[in-house]
């Protein structure tokens, strides 16, 4: 266990905490289990870090990862018990769900040692639902998603810029005179803002690396399938990728990739949960409107222009990027009016040239446009929508 605390208080030591994602404050931290689970890359282990750092004494912390070798040969439950029996009061356990059978370990571990605190993260959404059902009244879960376009203007830029609601954003009170001219740091943000490593090297070969092993190890480790089924995956990625945006044809995309049509809704809704798709659904009152998707986008822009190279469609890439910034915060469904619906309200996104026709019949409609600094009367830009969290 020494080595396991020489390796924890490097890594605490080693980050930085001056910038903190969003979900920071939300969570209850002395909550005796509290889950973080978020897509790869998104910055779950940093935010970890970050609070042992500001806010724990080292000597009663210990921060381990599930794929260290110590537990080649060791349990989870046993390193607790040593933990506990040496004072230790916080265990935080990073990629939990490549432990096997973690969910009874922690079971066991939160059952007899009441007097520790337990924070565990993982990358394998499924996995994580799957196995928190079993610790269901005991684990709290928190989801964590990429960076909002404000966060990376932090980030990346040094930008400070204060979270605006939906109200705000919809009666045109934003106003930030620190950013007299948006749009470049926007188109940028759209390519390579969206997770944090895209401040280090080579931010498009980690990018495939993310999804490579979601796609071939995550889902098809969670689903029990095979190596080319894990193939088929790829090849229903890269047709969302380049869709404008995609409609699903259950049938047709059966005959493309040469599987049975059956199994096509579970692909997606595998691929939605490891957070490399976002589905929009309709809003149907009752048991029938529940399962009813309307398009499918990929999760977040970044992914657009990575897996569709010159073939991305600028339409697809603005509806991808207001879907992903509203539903953090409020629930998005399909509208037959505009795009989206959004607590009552009719959005459609378009380019600078988006006339009001197609909002006419909304009670609360408005026009979302790309490439525009400023908005008027129910026109919004587009930009505006990266301010939410």
């Amino acid at each position: 266990m020494e080595t396991l605390f020489q390796y924890s208080n490097q890594l605490i030591a080693k980050v930085d905490s001056a910038f903190m994602r969003y979900v920071y404050p939300s969570i209850n931290w002395s909550n005796r289990l509290v889950g973080l689970i978020g897509p790869r890359g998104v910055g779950k282990t940093t935010l970890i870090l970050q609070h042992i750092k500001t806010r724990l004494n080292p000597q009663e912390t210990l921060y381990v990862t599930t794929e260290d070798f110590y537990f080649a040969k060791n349990r989870l439950s046993d390193l607790a018990s040593d933990f506990v029996k040496a004072g230790g009061k916080y265990l935080f356990i990073d990629e939990i769900h490549k432990y096997p059978d973690w969910s009874r370990e922690l079971k066991l571990i939160y059952d007899y040692h009441q007097e520790l605190r337990i924070v565990f993260s993982g990358s394998s959404i499924l996995d994580i639902k799957k196995g928190s059902a079993d610790l269901s009244r005991r684990a709290v879960i928190y989801p964590m998603q990429g960076l909002s376009f404000r966060e990376y203007l932090i980030l990346f830029h040094q930008i400070e810029v204060p979270i605006f609601s939906l109200a705000e954003i919809i009666n045109q009170q934003v106003d930030l005179p620190q950013i007299p001219h948006p749009l470049p740091l926007f188109q940028d943000y759209l390519k390579k803002g969206y997770y944090p490593f895209a401040k280090e090297d080579d931010f498009d070969l980690r990018l495939q690396q993310v999804v490579n092993q979601t796609l071939e190890v995550d889902i098809p480790g969670y689903a029990q399938m095979n190596v080319s089924t894990g193939r088929k995956l790829k090849q229903l990625l890269g047709i969302v990728a380049q869709s404008v945006p995609f409609k699903p044809n259950m049938s047709k995309l059966a005959e493309i990739l040469a599987i049975s049509r059956n199994n096509i809704a579970d692909y997606l809704l595998y691929m939605e949960e490891a957070g490399m798709l976002a589905q929009l659904r309709s809003h149907t009152e009752g048991v029938r409107g529940l399962g009813k998707v309307d398009k499918v986008y990929l999760e977040n822009t970044n992914l657009v222009y990575s897996l569709a190279g010159e073939n991305q469609n600028k339409g697809n890439v603005r509806e991808t990027f207001f879907l992903n910034q509203v539903r953090v915060n409020h629930p998005v469904w399909n509208s037959t009016i505009g795009d989206f619906r959004v607590e009552g309200m009719d959005f459609e996104v378009g380019g600078k040239d988006k006339g009001t026709k197609q909002i006419k019949a909304a009670k609360k409609g408005y026009i979302v446009k790309d490439n525009i600094e400023r908005g008027y009367l129910n026109t919004i830009p587009l930009w505006h929508f990266g301010l939410l969290y």
